[in-house]
């Protein structure tokens, strides 16, 4: 039988950003990730401060709700293609809806991963660490495969 060590999630360490427009969802996800120690919380409730913070403050992963009120998490992922495309981080999508086309398109443009709303404790203490983990390590052999490139 496994202890429970061998079953526990790898430790969360790194940037998340959360963009997310309601309240009751973004404390949600405050309360969650406070309970991860080695995680820090950027927040964001339109799509385009989130744009704007996903692109200057590069976390290692975002949280992008699917709707918001001035562009949606559609028109988010396009406009953060370059940087996905880079493996700069990686994006998950919240979402109250039922898989839809929306959420189709947005995973062909990159985006990592796709979580029901509301969420659990149990989910995110489970999932966001190997997120943040497996966002970090395509960053490193990005980075690895760009530098070989130039001195090669």
């Amino acid at each position: 039988m496994p202890t429970p060590a061998a079953t526990a999630a790898p430790e969360a360490r790194g940037t998340i950003l959360c963009i997310e427009d309601h309240p009751v969802n973004m404390e949600l996800v405050e309360a969650l990730v406070a309970g991860l120690p080695g995680v820090t919380l950027l927040k964001a409730a339109t799509g385009r401060d989130g744009v704007h913070q996903a692109t200057t403050q590069q976390p290692d992963l975002v949280l992008l709700d699917m709707n918001l009120p001035d562009i949606g998490g559609l028109e988010v992922v396009r406009a953060l293609n370059e940087p996905i495309t880079q493996r700069r981080f990686r994006v998950i999508l919240l979402t109250a809806d039922s898989f839809s086309i929306e959420v189709v398109k947005a995973m062909s443009l990159g985006a990592h991963a796709y979580w029901h709303k509301p969420l659990t404790a149990e989910r995110v203490h489970a999932e966001l660490p190997r997120a943040l983990q497996g966002a970090q390590a395509d960053r490193a052999r990005e980075e690895a495969r760009q530098g070989r490139g130039r001195t090669g």
